[in-house]
């Protein structure tokens, strides 16, 4: 287990008699950022909260670049962590102009290198400028960047973030969390970020901790969730995804868009095929299995829903989704077909 960085190992925590974290286990090496990725009321955000040092672990442990912050009987409380924090509240004092709000984590030095540094991070975050300006006067945007300043001066150790883009716009909430990246990187420094947003995760992190019920479900870059998830849960949560049953005859799967191959399930296994809308293909055909029921352009993409049929098999309501303009017409008839590489195959799920 790698000494710099932050290692969560083994950590479990209850509120009450309610288990919210079970034994979840985690290292962010210098300067990578995890992203604990997952819906409300998962763990994610004690998860941080024990990271920080605001919650005490019920079992397990958590070190600090080698140095034991929670467990064995040892618990530092926040201010003796050398972390960093943004959130979504940016919590900028209101009587402190930019320069004193960020000047305020450095009060062990003296006067002058304390104001060159502020003048230092502000200008990483281009908030320079603003340095006697009073938070009131600041849009979300400019908040937002002095409260990274802010956290950033006085070279933390681990950055904690969470949802810090969640009360921005999307066009801002794009080009903030873009500045906010690089000023990341830039400064080399660990960093654990709570987000539900799939998307966000895919851009910032490293590496994604996707949770469910308390647990990490699975962690990996963005790459190998999207491309090889461990779970439907998982499958689904990148992406909008058609879920179709089926039975597991002679290693395949016969679904309404085809065969797939059913490797390492055994015969006669009961089977989710997760088929994401951009796998399924389609022509026009006026003796296909697939009715187009509307078809509406979506900006970069459109999508199409399908009422799908074969012999045999029940109807099914289906997405499909083009990367282009040309878009069938509602009621024409369409030949359904998949691209094999994003269909995820699964044993049917017993219980949600």
């Amino acid at each position: 287990m790698s000494s710099r960085g932050l290692v969560i190992d083994g950590v479990s925590h209850v509120y009450g008699t309610t288990a919210v974290v079970r034994e979840v286990s985690l290292v962010v090496g210098p300067g990578e950022l995890v992203c604990l990725l997952g819906p409300s009321g998962c763990g994610k955000t004690t998860t941080l909260r024990i990271a920080a040092g605001l919650e005490a672990p019920a079992r397990g442990r958590v070190l600090l670049d080698g140095r034991l912050v929670s467990g064995q009987g040892v618990h530092l409380p926040p201010e003796a962590r050398n972390v960093g924090f943004l959130f979504q509240d940016y919590a900028l004092f209101p009587h402190l102009d930019v320069l004193g709000n960020v000047e305020f984590g450095l009060t062990a030095l003296a006067r002058q290198p304390r104001r060159a540094r502020a003048l230092e991070v502000l200008a990483q975050v281009g908030m320079n400028a603003f340095a006697q300006a009073w938070p009131h006067q600041l849009s979300g945007g400019q908040q937002q960047r002095v409260a990274l300043a802010r956290a950033l001066a006085p070279r933390p150790k681990l950055m904690l973030l969470d949802e810090p883009f969640s009360g921005l716009d999307r066009r801002l909430r794009d080009q903030i969390r873009d500045e906010t990246l690089r000023v990341l990187q830039q400064n080399h420094v660990s960093t654990l970020m709570v987000t539900h947003d799939p998307e966000e995760a895919m851009f910032m992190a490293d590496r994604i901790a996707v949770m469910r019920h308390g647990r990490i479900e699975q962690l990996g870059t963005p790459a190998e969730l999207f491309d090889h998830p461990a779970s439907p849960f998982v499958a689904s949560f990148f992406g909008e995804a058609n879920i179709l049953p089926g039975v597991v005859h002679q290693g395949r799967i016969a679904t309404l868009l085809g065969e797939v191959a059913a490797p390492g399930l055994a015969e006669g296994c009961a089977a989710e095929v997760l088929v994401r809308p951009e796998a399924v293909t389609l022509r026009p055909d006026a003796a296909g299995a697939g009715i187009v029921l509307s078809a509406r352009v979506l900006g970069r993409s459109s999508l199409v829903h399908l009422d799908v049929e074969r012999p045999g098999q029940p109807s099914r309501h289906l997405h499909a989704r083009l990367p282009h303009r040309d878009l069938p017409a509602e009621g024409e008839r369409m030949a359904v077909g998949l691209d094999c590489t994003q269909a995820f195959i699964f044993p049917a799920e017993t219980d949600g």
